[in-house]
């Protein structure tokens, strides 16, 4: 390593942490009235998300809960779960977003791999909850979130039901600084074999993330997705990979964020008009339903721009979603990258060209965000030349990559062969940057 000229510094000079309470901070400034909005239920401003969220710290502490303890969420894209991103990691703890579309089996082998100690259970989870609960062999204590009138249900060791245990908690916290480097996010990723494996990310990856997503999103004009004046709403579950990192992005610009709960492609679409939602992402699979949906039909939903993830973009899809006004958009990125890491962007050359060669680049991974390295590589891990022909496997270098996964040394030690994190799918790179993915390594 160079030998660099370090300057310590000055005494009483700041030593700024990335902390994701910066983040949440942050909304409030650009615009204290826009809203955050569940379902058809419940809506209210920035202000009162700050108030929450600090309420919901109160909640947790006086439950036990400690800096560095695992506190599980079981919930459908709501503003229970956006209070929880924040106020969990906020004072030290780390959030596992559980799968909840996972076997109860998996399910139960996440919760005692990741050791959790409090689990929040939406009411619509209860049943799963009760037949694996004998079986966990960390967790103390249970709060229950729930939509419906009646605000029990028969959980073991709960101690009490959200919104009453918020309301009646104080809307102060002092939220200390700490470590940067402190996990603030556990989830686990599937494979074809083998039990599920934890991914896990800091304060500072997330942080990171954020800036990068919104940058990504926000500043390259081809494909300009996302700014302070959009209406997001997530088509992505909460669980997975932090639905994409979008709500943290979405909750620093102080957008108007609509969180729709369990998906339903009618009801999606009820939200999308009734809210002039403008900002989306999902995979093709829950666009296609959406654009089946019986309210969509004749509907013009020009103005939607949305991110297409998870899978590759197909032409068919891409050309169907523009007649019907949405801008698609590919990116790339896994459960061990955060998730964002490319997006596809029109340099000067591509937009001097034909509508058909634009598409061509808008339906492929895209180009690199800034921070991210990507290269192609050998079985042997030899470098492979960008030239749009010859594939590899693809990796990459990122400040918010995973580390490794969850008491799983070999495993993480493996992802990461030789400095680089090894993707397992097989691309090609282009002179332009353009990362195209071609297979999986598996298949």
């Amino acid at each position: 390593m160079l030998q660099t000229r370090v300057i310590p510094p000055a005494d009483g000079a700041y030593q700024y942490p990335l902390l994701i309470k910066r983040l949440l901070m942050s909304g409030a400034r650009y615009e204290k009235t826009r809203e955050i909005i569940y379902r058809d239920q419940l809506r209210y401003s920035y202000p009162t998300l700050i108030e929450r969220v600090a309420r919901l710290a109160n909640v947790l502490t006086a439950a036990g809960v400690k800096a560095g303890d695992t506190v599980a969420v079981m919930d459908w894209d709501s503003h229970r779960y956006l209070e929880c991103m924040f106020a969990i990691p906020m004072i030290g703890a780390v959030i596992h977003t559980i799968n909840v579309r996972l076997s109860p089996e998996q399910i139960l082998y996440t919760m005692n791999h990741a050791e959790d100690r409090f689990v929040l259970v939406n009411s619509e989870f209860v049943g799963l909850y009760q037949a694996i609960a004998p079986h966990l062999t960390t967790v103390e204590k249970t709060l229950l979130l729930t939509d419906l009138p009646e605000k029990t249900a028969e959980l073991p060791n709960l101690v009490g039901e959200y919104e009453q245990l918020l309301a009646a908690a104080s809307p102060q916290y002092d939220f200390q600084d700490f470590d940067e480097n402190s996990v603030a996010t556990t989830f686990y990723t599937t494979g074809t074999t083998g039990n599920p494996k934890g991914v896990y990310f800091t304060h500072r990856q997330l942080v990171l993330h954020t800036m990068g997503v919104s940058t990504i999103m926000g500043a390259i004009d081809s494909v300009r997705l996302l700014g302070t004046n959009d209406v997001y709403m997530p088509i992505t579950p909460m669980f997975h990979v932090h639905a994409w990192g979008l709500p943290y992005v979405a909750t620093m610009l102080g957008l108007k964020q609509v969180y729709p709960g369990r998906y339903d492609p009618e009801f999606l679409v009820e939200m999308w008009r009734k809210e002039k939602v403008t900002f989306s992402h999902c995979v093709p699979t829950i666009l296609q339903m959406l654009l089946n949906a019986k309210g969509a039909q004749g509907t013009d939903f020009g103005g939607w721009k949305i991110v297409i993830g998870g899978s590759a973009l197909n032409r068919t899809l891409y050309e169907t979603a523009k007649a019907r006004g949405i801008q698609l958009t590919a990116a790339y990125g896994m459960s061990e990258t955060g998730p964002l890491v490319s997006c596809a962007h029109l340099n000067d050359e591509l937009m001097a060209g034909t509508e058909d060669e634009r598409t061509t680049y808008r339906i492929k991974a895209g180009v690199p965000g800034p921070l991210v390295e990507a290269a192609i590589v050998d079985a042997e891990g030899n470098f492979l030349p960008a030239d749009g022909e010859t594939q590899g496997e693809l990796v990459l270098r990122a400040p918010w990559l995973t580390e490794g996964y969850f008491n799983e040394p070999q495993k993480g030690a493996e992802l990461w062969a030789g400095g680089w994190l090894h993707t397992g799918d097989v691309a090609t790179l282009d002179s332009m940057g353009v990362i195209d993915i071609r297979d999986r390594i598996k298949d």
